[in-house]
């Protein structure tokens, strides 16, 4: 297929989008009260933070769903939003190419739509997986054809809580003006209400020199030939460990505290539309039983991510090694574990994942301690303690955040955490691919719930006020009426 065929497939099925929009009556008219500040300044309904696909299908939720006061911001350039060019590392997605993440059950939005129109049915037969760079070139088209006007470079550094009840977003430190809303859906990925995880053996030594998170900017070009060592089996370990054996380092030493590699994904074992729909309905008992099992068991990396780093000579994975210290010493870094193995190496890079706590957020300052956590509201009986899980917020189901005492911080229930943080109160319907679209549908309907209820007023006198005749009187006769005299001449 040439590039003019691909071009005119491509705005063919752009044609179609905006004709299924259409049918489905979309954009439906804003129905939201206008609101200004006291000194008239313009107040959003709502506003996102993440311009990835979160944010993305978040916005074209709330847009569907009539709420068009509605703004969406990122701080990456155009392009670049969300891991999957930037630190994401994987070759292809772990989930199935037939899933349908944000196309919001619209099928000309699907993935497998866009892909077709480029390439044809006989190469989606033949996709494996969908390669990560080509996930991000789909979601830059779905940003275009649905005209989704992101704001990029655009960082909000704090949520400041008015006194006449709206929300006030600090832009680049007071750097721009500030954008004030009523509500705030932070669609903030992986990390968004928490940080990348740094084990306390780090501590002294030199970041990006001697060690850097699987989440940073790591330059592969400057360990070609250097020893590395990744901290972890899991997923992003793994995908770091194979680019840095693909940008050629001498060796490469993966070390898992665990004494076996995790081999089976726990949760894919009862992945179904029930779940989905009924994790945010079962008892807090059940939801933290859950999430702790499936923590605990550990996630495989992928088979073909792990197979991507085996099939290099010099990549070497090590178990029972937990780490006890670490240190610089001499130009290089030396990795002592608690089994007494010594380790010595160049360069570091911890797989070690992302901590969930709203202490964290630094934009949240400096009422981040009101928010309540699954610790505030549930203790686990024995055997099933887990302190990184009591660290996730304890959400209502339209993902607002609650207070840990009533009364102390009202604005609260304004702020949605539409991130990985909401999967212990609600599931996994706000970060991962394969929900995201019940998880958006779920946002909108309480947002517009909560829009409604505020302004219940504005509604019912905007009723009473309503005159629009339905019928002109000319449509029907009033069979007892009396009949008219007829005049004479």
């Amino acid at each position: 297929m040439t590039d003019s065929q691909k071009q005119q497939r491509l705005a063919a099925l752009n044609a179609r989008v905006r004709q299924d929009l259409s049918y489905l009556n979309y954009p439906p008219a804003n129905w939201s009260k206008p609101v200004t500040t006291a000194a008239g300044d313009d107040v959003s309904d709502v506003v996102v933070i993440g311009g990835g696909m979160c944010g993305l299908v978040a916005w074209h939720a709330l847009t569907r769903a009539g709420i068009a006061n509605l703004r969406i911001v990122d701080r990456a350039p155009k392009g670049f939003e969300g891991p999957w060019v930037t630190y994401a590392r994987m070759e292809t997605l772990r989930s199935p190419k037939i899933l349908l993440g944000p196309a919001l059950g619209v099928a000309s939005l699907s993935f497998r739509a866009w892909f077709t129109a480029l390439h044809g049915e006989a190469e989606w037969e033949e996709l494996f997986r969908i390669p990560r760079p080509m996930w991000m070139d789909y979601l830059r088209w779905y940003r275009d054809v649905m005209d989704i006007p992101v704001e990029n470079d655009t960082h909000v550094t704090r949520v400041v809580p008015r006194p006449d009840g709206l929300l006030e977003l600090e832009i680049a430190g007071g750097a721009k003006p500030s954008i004030i809303t009523r509500k705030l859906v932070m669609a903030t990925g992986r990390d968004g209400l928490g940080e990348p995880t740094i084990p306390d053996f780090v501590k002294g030594m030199e970041r990006h020199k001697s060690w850097a998170h699987s989440a940073d900017e790591i330059d592969f070009d400057r360990l070609k030939g250097k020893r590395v060592v990744v901290i972890g089996v899991g997923a992003s370990a793994v995908d770091n460990a194979a680019e840095a054996l693909e940008q050629g380092a001498g060796e490469v030493r993966l070390l898992a505290r665990r004494k076996e590699m995790p081999t089976v994904n726990k949760l894919m074992g009862i992945g179904s539309y029930g779940v989905t729909a009924g994790f945010a309905e079962i008892s807090p008992e059940w939801r933290w039983r859950l999430m702790d099992y499936a923590a605990k068991q550990q996630t495989p990396a992928p088979h073909n991510s792990t197979l991507r780093v085996s099939r290099h000579p010099n990549a070497h994975f090590h178990f029972d090694c937990g780490i006890r210290s670490m240190r610089e010493e001499g130009g290089e870094v030396v990795i002592t574990t608690t089994g007494g193995r010594i380790f010595r190496t160049d360069f570091v890079i911890l797989g070690t994942g992302f901590s969930i706590d709203p202490l964290s957020r630094s934009e949240l300052a400096p009422y981040q301690d009101k928010i309540a956590c699954w610790d505030d509201r549930y203790a686990p009986p024995p055997g099933e303690e887990n302190p990184g899980l009591g660290r996730f917020p304890w959400l209502n189901g339209d993902f607002s955040f609650t207070e840990k005492e009533p009364g102390t911080a009202p604005w609260l229930k304004d702020i949605h955490c539409f991130n990985y943080g909401a999967s212990v109160s609600v599931g996994k319907v706000s970060g991962d691919i394969p929900a995201i679209s019940e998880g958006a549908l779920w946002l909108a309907r309480g947002v517009a719930a909560s829009l409604f209820i505020r302004d219940v007023d504005y509604h019912w006198e905007a009723l009473i006020a309503y005159e629009k005749p339905e019928l002109e009187g000319t449509e029907w006769v009033d069979a007892d009426a009396p009949t008219p005299a007829q005049k004479t001449a």
